[in-house]
């Protein structure tokens, strides 16, 4: 893609980037409902809070490396803006490396990893014994399920967001159909669905690599070159450190809020776990084009063009604010229907249902944060989100500690949302440096 492609910046090309990615992202709760409806056909409850378990362990230990794709995104799509090819290959094989390097520590580190795991989340001795042999045959798909983190950001700041689909549907596809035969067809139980997630990840990965062909052949040493360049290597580094302590940040957010929330009584966090599924919806819908910010961001920042990177920020927040318009709404139309399908405890149901209000100003509040993530993603200026997910977090914080006491459940969901809020203001106020910087032609920091 040339630098005159990446000035022509249109409604058009935004929804091209962002409607695979919200069907791709679809497909994700189908695949997490047949691997517990398959293993729930073996009459038992062991092999279904195994599965459950451990897959929650592993997209934990896999997700401290899901900085591998934002990293990948921001800094490809300015190589893509900057028409520098040699340096878009570079990052692709960076980040297969380090996504090959993160799975084989994995693999090594698995025992004490798993003992920590087991630790901090017991069960009963079937379940752990189920839950081991699942996540000891699923560990081996590590380097695999962390490159295609790297990969997919190389694509979507390719803006190859259908090729991205297509990687979605194939690994969820294969996944799907190998569950019914290893589990159904085989009796191979809670090993089934592990050697079917096995299987379909480094498969993802053989397709993967053939949808970046183009990049991956003709290696030359100037390229290798490149790849082990000192300082594009630290900048990489740099990137990849700011927006895993951002994450972190995120995600010490939700975990406390699951935290309180269990103290608010049995029924209580039943709710709030329902009502967490809006809030699921809310971030695949958004996501789409937070990822068309990231890579046409990004080319605009990598051909130091103000205007498109301003238009780019512009129109995939416009469409982002229709969606969740428009998300708010069926929320308001469809809540209790949802909320209704989720559970069959009438208890749960009725104490959802009281806090659905926060759920209808989830996506309209959610926004600002998903968007901004997206344009500074795009223009590397990790340093940014880092601190003000730092801010953001103190500001929750002190929010939940005024706000739970006083109004319990309510507090609890109000102190959520003001996180939000906070994550959106405290980088909106970031925004007008991060064009100064494009404007002034200096670098753009990590």
């Amino acid at each position: 893609m040339s630098t005159s492609d990446a000035e022509a910046i249109s409604h058009r090309r935004v929804l091209t980037i962002a409607i695979p990615i919200v069907i791709s992202n679809a497909t994700v709760p189908i695949l997490g409902a047949v691997d517990t409806g398959v293993v729930g056909q073996l009459g038992t409850a062991a092999p279904i809070g195994a599965v459950g378990l451990g897959a929650i362990i592993l997209s934990s230990l896999f997700w401290i490396f899901g900085f591998l794709r934002m990293a990948t995104t921001g800094l490809a799509a300015q190589a893509v803006g900057q028409a520098d090819e040699i340096e878009n290959r570079a990052i692709l094989l960076r980040a297969l490396a380090i996504g090959f390097g993160a799975g084989l520590l994995l693999i090594l580190l698995q025992s004490p990893l798993f003992a920590v795991a087991f630790w901090a989340a017991p069960a009963s001795a079937e379940v752990e014994t189920l839950t081991r042999e699942y996540v000891s045959i699923r560990m081996w798909s590590a380097p695999a399920a962390i490159a295609i983190y790297g990969i997919t950001g190389w694509l979507i700041a390719k803006e190859r967001t259908g090729a991205v689909l297509a990687l979605q549907l194939m690994v969820n596809g294969v996944n799907v159909g190998l569950d019914f035969w290893f589990v159904l067809g085989l009796g191979w139980g809670v090993a089934g669905v592990a050697y079917g997630s096995l299987i379909a990840e480094w498969s993802g990965l053989i397709l993967a690599l053939w949808l970046c062909r183009g990049a991956l052949t003709s290696v030359s040493q100037g390229l290798m070159q490149r790849v082990i360049d000192p300082i594009q290597i630290r900048r990489m580094g740099g990137v990849s450190t700011d927006i895993l302590i951002r994450s972190l940040l995120l995600q010490v957010i939700f975990v406390s809020f699951l935290f309180f929330g269990a103290g608010l009584g049995d029924v209580t966090l039943a709710a709030n776990q329902v009502l967490m599924q809006f809030v699921t919806i809310t971030a695949y819908s958004l996501d789409g084009f937070a990822f068309s910010a990231e890579a046409l961001v990004g080319q605009a920042v990598g051909a130091r063009k103000v205007a498109h990177l301003r238009r780019a920020s512009i129109l995939s927040s416009l469409w982002a604010g229709g969606l969740m318009v428009l998300l708010a709404v069926v929320f308001v139309i469809f809540g209790t229907a949802f909320i209704d399908l989720l559970t069959t405890s009438e208890p749960v149901r009725a104490e959802a249902k009281n806090y659905l209000v926060w759920m209808i100003l989830m996506p309209l509040v959610g926004i600002g944060p998903f968007m901004l993530d997206g344009i500074f993603i795009g223009a590397t200026r990790t340093r940014d989100m880092r601190d003000m997910m730092a801010l953001s977090t103190v500001i929750y914080g002190v929010a939940l500690l005024c706000l739970l006491p006083l109004f319990a459940n309510h507090g609890l969901w109000a102190a959520m949302l003001i996180s939000f809020i906070a994550r959106g203001v405290t980088l909106g106020m970031r925004y007008g440096r991060l064009e100064a910087g494009v404007r002034d032609q200096s670098p753009v920091p990590g």
